[in-house]
């Protein structure tokens, strides 16, 4: 079983590896107990939303954490998948400036993605 951190660092790499734009990871453990971390980002176009969402969810399931949900699949503009203590979020840009997600855990520590994407 992988610990939320690290389940946060594969999400954040999978996502990286598939050029998504705008990438945080927030650390929410202080603030809520929806989850431990949030993993944000942006997708140019719904095909590219698409992939990002589905690296995602083959990399932690083959590291044995397959999403516990994936909701807004057909919205096209976000997408969240719950691995129970991370969430993943997946936005078009605009979807992104409208819920502001950042704003509303604007108290919650962002982890450097220097630390997280280096091997």
């Amino acid at each position: 079983m992988l610990s939320p951190l690290e389940m946060a660092t594969i999400a954040a790499r999978a996502l990286d590896d598939r050029k998504a734009k705008d990438l945080k990871v927030l650390k929410t453990a202080e603030q809520t107990i929806l989850a431990d971390y949030f993993v944000i980002c942006n997708g140019s176009t719904s095909t590219h939303i698409k992939a990002l969402v589905d690296e995602v969810d083959r990399k932690l399931s083959e590291a044995g954490e397959p999403p516990i949900r994936r909701e807004g699949l057909r919205s096209d503009i976000w997408v969240l998948m719950d691995f129970g203590s991370v969430i993943v979020h997946v936005f078009t840009d605009e979807a992104r400036k409208f819920y502001d997600l950042e704003r509303l855990w604007s108290d919650a520590e962002e982890i450097p993605l220097s630390s997280l994407l280096s091997p």
